[in-house]
């Protein structure tokens, strides 16, 4: 910066050579010299330009002098600060309820909070229609009004996990809607991607959303998708990706027991998720990781701070609007009931409206458990309790009784990636000496 403003004062003042003379010739024009004066004259513009081009010079020299390190000196080398990380929001919810054997006030109080915390995405777990019908020969488009309205058209990007009340009636589930058809096409669809080997069934597939790849696997039937979902998953995990898997039933549960330890549990296991999400049972439901270590087989932690490579966290998510059905050990059901190891593994339970955020950046994975209260309306005729007359309600409390009507926290998790060196503030000092 110096040698520049030394150079433009040097052409102001003295110009170049070129002006020099022009200058010299108009000069001696109006006002011819002598011929001892106009050499004098050139012999002193040559003097000063020698002069400033000797203190140029040492100014230069004395510059790079300055610039260099000294052999005895430390060079202190600070770590650049990383790149600003971009968040992605995915809001997730279960068992919405859309239908007339729902809990239409806490359907409408989710929608609601879900739309206020603005996210990214929306991952449906299933179940969107509670239907009254007996084996229903057709889907009434008001469902698809209310689904449009209220899971398609506020959210950008969706991501839809068939549940078994969306698929045709049966003789286990007589009452199931039958709208997976129309449904099904006001998702967002799944990633195209080159098949290589064994190709996804009808309804699964992956979806890459931020820094996330989210993997959908069907329930009805299970099908062991190691095969095709693997290589997805090894891909990401190389690209840094988290990894959520996505099913309808949950593989772990205390709600209404069935051992999946030898199948469902172990295939997902094996695939190595961060978190695998699901629906179906009409309560919340988080556990700790599960960890390949034989010692310790459940890594816990009562802050629910973990770190990435502990183990998948197995979550239940079914409180989006359909009515509340108390867990197995609740109602003395003993053969649904969940053995002790599984209790071990449980972090929370409850049974209650909400919905999750997932807030993912590259290194951290928040999620935010949102409880959402109804005001009891005793005029409305309608009860959020399953079989709300049956006996075992008179000793089971859901949790927003005795809570005022709103929208709260109920927990939050989180999962660290550890391989991530932190960012030190403190300079690193490196000794140049021998």
């Amino acid at each position: 910066m110096k040698f520049v403003l030394l150079l433009k004062l040097y052409q102001r003042c003295y110009g170049s050579r070129q002006n020099i003379s022009g200058r010299y010739a108009f000069y001696t024009h109006l006002n011819p010299l002598p011929a001892g004066e106009k050499k004098e004259l050139i012999m002193r513009w040559f003097t000063l330009k020698i002069i400033f081009l000797l203190t140029l010079a040492l100014f230069v020299n004395y510059s790079l002098g300055e610039s260099a390190p000294n052999e005895s000196w430390n060079i202190q080398k600070v770590m650049a600060p990383f790149p600003k990380e971009t968040i992605t929001r995915i809001t997730v919810v279960g068992d919405t309820g859309t239908g007339e054997r729902a809990y239409a006030p806490g359907f409408y109080a989710v929608q609601k909070a879900m739309r206020d915390t603005k996210p990214d995405a929306l991952l449906h777990l299933g179940d969107f229609v509670y239907q009254p019908e007996m084996f229903p020969d057709s889907c009434p488009d008001r469902f698809i009004e209310e689904i449009k309205n209220n899971l398609v058209t506020p959210y950008p990007l969706r991501i839809f996990v068939a549940g078994d009340n969306d698929l045709p009636a049966n003789k286990r589930k007589p009452k199931a809607s039958g709208c997976w058809d129309k449904i099904d096409p006001l998702d967002s669809g799944f990633d195209n991607l080159p098949e290589h080997g064994t190709k996804p069934r009808a309804f699964e597939g992956t979806r890459v959303v931020g820094n996330t790849l989210i993997g959908v696997i069907h329930n009805y039937p299970w099908q062991d998708p190691t095969k095709w979902l693997k290589p997805r998953i090894e891909e990401a995990r190389q690209k840094g990706l988290w990894i959520i898997l996505a099913v309808h039933e949950p593989a772990l549960t205390t709600a209404w027991y069935q051992d999946k330890k030898e199948t469902v549990l172990k295939q997902l296991n094996a695939l190595n998720p961060d978190l695998v999400l699901a629906g179906n049972q009409h309560s919340y439901e988080r556990f700790h990781p599960m960890s390949s270590s034989e010692k310790t087989p459940v890594i816990k932690s009562e802050s629910g701070k973990y770190l990435r490579g502990d183990g998948p966290i197995y979550i239940v998510s079914g409180g989006g609007g359909a009515t509340f059905k108390p867990f197995a050990d609740m109602q003395k059901i003993e053969e649904y009931t969940a053995p002790k190891e599984v209790f071990d593994n449980l972090a929370k339970r409850a049974l209650m409206n909400h919905f999750i955020t997932l807030d993912i950046s590259r290194n951290t994975l928040k999620g935010t458990v949102w409880r959402v209260c109804v005001k009891d309306d005793p005029n409305d005729h309608q009860n959020p309790r399953w079989k709300a007359r049956k006996d075992f309600w008179n000793s089971i409390t859901l949790e927003c009784d005795g809570k005022p009507e709103g929208v709260a926290i109920y927990e939050e998790f989180e999962i660290k990636d550890k391989t991530r060196k932190p960012y030190s503030l403190i300079p690193k000092t490196l000794d140049t000496n021998p």
